[in-house]
């Protein structure tokens, strides 16, 4: 077993760049710790593979993480939250490792219990539905809509953030649903990318909607999980580490716009997953 301690870092991995929306809520959160963080960008997308393909992924992203003595690991990727969370959990045990999916439902239905809530995802987080199951098990009353909005994607890729065209795009997506009588009382925003997008999803569904960040309630609980193993570390100087499996150039140009901080092809190691 790999001895961990106090000044060990805090895992991230996604499948690219989106994942650094979450790593960013996790340094605002949690200052003093240290991160590394894992881009599989030479195999992005994950949500095309098939569940077996990401869960092999997922294990080799965790295997090159372990092996720089995380003492906890974050899923920061939809897709693998939802196929590989359990077996990643049982496989490296005593490691915590935490999915954004389970933090995410579970902020939403505290916010808005009993009510109808409309996760904005991937294709493929709604394929899995893996949502609208978290959610039915933490509130048996509460209604869910999943809504696959891919252009959304790219509009964060391409740091078309804020404006008339991301807004556009966004009310082509939400208007019908927001119209409707299955007017949601919460969006969840259910893809690592979409929190550089929250002000121009808010200009659109309004004030009256509850929005949750899937990455600011994870940074909380991987916060209240080191806490409780008295595992924060307190001090300053913390590092970050920034790897990627494919493509440093375009992580450093896409990657500065997600963790609001600007990046050069070597911030980033390359690595051989």
């Amino acid at each position: 077993m790999i001895e961990t301690t106090e000044n060990s870092p805090i895992g991230v991995f996604d499948s690219g760049v989106g994942g650094l929306t979450v790593l960013k809520s996790i340094r605002a959160t949690l200052p003093d710790e240290n991160l590394v963080y894992l881009g599989d960008t030479a195999r992005l997308p994950y949500g095309t593979k098939s569940p077996a393909s990401v869960l092999r992924y997922a294990r080799r992203a965790t295997a090159h993480l372990r092996s720089r003595r995380i003492k906890l690991l974050v899923i920061a990727c939809n897709t693998a939250s939802a196929v590989a969370l359990a077996d990643l959990q049982r496989e490296f045990a005593p490691l915590p490792v935490i999915g954004v999916v389970e933090p995410g439902a579970s902020a939403a239905v505290g916010r808005c219990p009993a009510s109808k809530h409309l996760v904005l995802a991937t294709e493929a987080t709604v394929r899995l539905g893996a949502y609208g199951k978290a959610i039915r098990e933490l509130d048996a009353r509460a209604s869910v809509q999943e809504l696959a909005c891919e252009m959304l994607v790219a509009l964060a890729e391409e740091g078309w953030a804020r404006g008339s065209i991301a807004e556009a795009i966004i009310r082509q997506y939400l208007q019908p649903i927001l119209d409707s009588d299955q007017r949601p009382d919460s969006l969840i925003l259910g893809c690592t990318h979409f929190p550089i997008l929250q002000d121009a999803i808010r200009h659109v569904a309004g004030g009256q909607i509850s929005i949750t960040d899937s990455a600011t309630t994870t940074a909380a609980v991987v916060a209240r999980t080191l806490r409780s193993a008295r595992l924060l570390r307190r001090g300053a100087h913390a590092q970050m580490q920034l790897l990627a499996t494919d493509g440093v150039g375009r992580f450093a140009r896409v990657g500065g716009a997600f963790l609001g901080a600007s990046l050069t092809p070597d911030d980033i190691e390359l690595v051989d997953l």
